[in-house]
């Protein structure tokens, strides 16, 4: 079955062709056909890039006004490059979803229902779900006749208990707005913890992880025998890790008394933990983790200091996920600074022996932007860098929705 996975936000589509079925998935042999994205919808320098594994990228410069629009070009620009001889060959289409809310344990088939429901998790993802809802409309505009699924972040983290996902606040808040733990970047963990048990031949029931995406966002999760136990983000993906531009943990009351302080709106103080927090807060100048090691390497103190306060706060969640799940197999790291940043791994590992975790420095330094063990062959916890394959997963999950076929978690 051939799958277009799409990624939709406010000015952007990301897409893959994915090639996939049963005996596909079962092999680990499922195709990418054709991947890309369109950049600044609703202008006139819009950029369509379109790739075709083994060819390189093809970049075209032109007017979209809008996403219907763009997934029109989509559509054309593969069908011009042979990636499918026409349209009818898209068989269903995938849509990453941010938030499932309570609603969602695993991806569905889109109806009018399964809307309404992403439709009342928009004001917990105003920043996302109703540019995710956006990409389905048109997709059902463009392809009436396909069906469409959605796969949600949020869904993996369903199996938390309450001890995990109930905050410290009066339980009437928990009723009454549902305000808890949802936890993100689920397909994410939820992939590389497969993939761990893939490599090591190992059943679901018989390990225990902890996966570490580290990126512009940043989350942990502690996944004991296949299921989200704890992860680190929170009622928002404002909480846990320092990431590019938000802050993770903070005292409350510290952004009280900021904005009493500075007389910010709550708009303001909004706009300031999005924007301007996490690394490139605390550095002054950067979100970009290459950029802070080479302005490190040079004497930046401060970029110096960015990276120990992220690599730290890495540490501590290894540490509290450790004690959660009492005995661990696994730790991995995937992301955009997980998997390429050898500093970033080693310095977050620094000091964890007693818990079994040793890196081996030349391995380490070897895996970059590719899958490989980094522990030494002491290490109790097998340290392993997994890249992501989010959209690999939505393909197959699609899929799977689509012939009625069992859900994995």
């Amino acid at each position: 079955m051939k799958i277009l996975v799409l990624n939709c936000g406010s000015s952007s589509i990301k897409f893959q062709l994915i090639e996939t079925d049963s005996d596909l998935i079962e092999s680990n042999t499922d195709r990418c056909i054709a991947k890309g994205s369109v950049e600044r919808i609703g202008t006139d320098e819009a950029t369509l890039r379109v790739t075709v594994p083994p060819n390189p990228c093809k970049s075209t410069t032109l007017e979209i006004l809008d996403h219907q629009a763009a997934l029109s070009r989509v559509i054309n620009a593969l069908k011009e490059s042979h990636a499918v001889a026409d349209i009818s060959q898209i068989q269903a289409v995938g849509h990453r979803v941010v938030h499932g809310g309570e609603r969602f344990a695993a991806s569905v088939v889109m109806d009018d229902e399964v809307e309404k429901e992403i439709q009342h998790c928009v004001e917990l993802a105003p920043l996302h779900n109703p540019h995710n809802l956006r990409g389905y409309y048109v997709a059902r505009k463009v392809m009436p006749q396909v069906p469409q699924v959605a796969v949600f972040d949020t869904a993996f983290h369903q199996s938390m208990p309450p001890r995990a996902y109930v905050y410290g606040l009066p339980y009437s808040y928990y009723r009454r707005y549902r305000i808890r733990r949802y936890g993100f970047h689920g397909t994410s963990h939820r992939y590389v913890a497969f993939r761990y048990r893939q490599i090591f031949g190992k059943a679901r029931e018989d390990v225990n992880l902890i996966s570490t995406h580290l990126g512009n966002g940043c989350s942990v999760t502690a996944i004991e025998k296949g299921h989200s136990v704890d992860t680190s983000m929170g009622f928002t993906p404002q909480e846990g890790l320092v990431m590019g531009t938000r802050c993770g943990d903070i005292d409350p009351a510290a952004l009280l008394y900021i904005m009493s302080k500075d007389e910010l709106t709550l708009h303001d103080m909004s706009t300031l933990l999005n924007k301007f927090c996490g690394l490139y807060g605390i550095s002054g100048e950067s979100n970009d983790m290459r950029e802070l090691i080479a302005a490190s390497a040079k004497g930046d103190e401060q970029a110096k200091l960015a990276i120990e306060v992220f690599c730290y706060r890495v540490k501590k969640y290894i540490g509290a996920y450790s004690a959660t799940l009492g005995h661990v197999d696994g730790l991995i790291f995937t992301g955009g600074i997980g998997e390429n940043s050898p500093p970033v791994r080693a310095l977050a590992c620094e000091g964890l022996t007693e818990l079994g975790i040793q890196i081996d420095p030349e391995r380490n330094q070897a895996v970059v932007g590719k899958e490989g063990e980094i522990s030494t062959p002491a290490s109790r916890i097998r340290v392993m860098v997994i890249p992501t394959n989010e959209e690999l997963l939505i393909a197959r999950d699609t899929f799977r929705a689509v012939r009625g076929l069992p859900l994995p978690h």
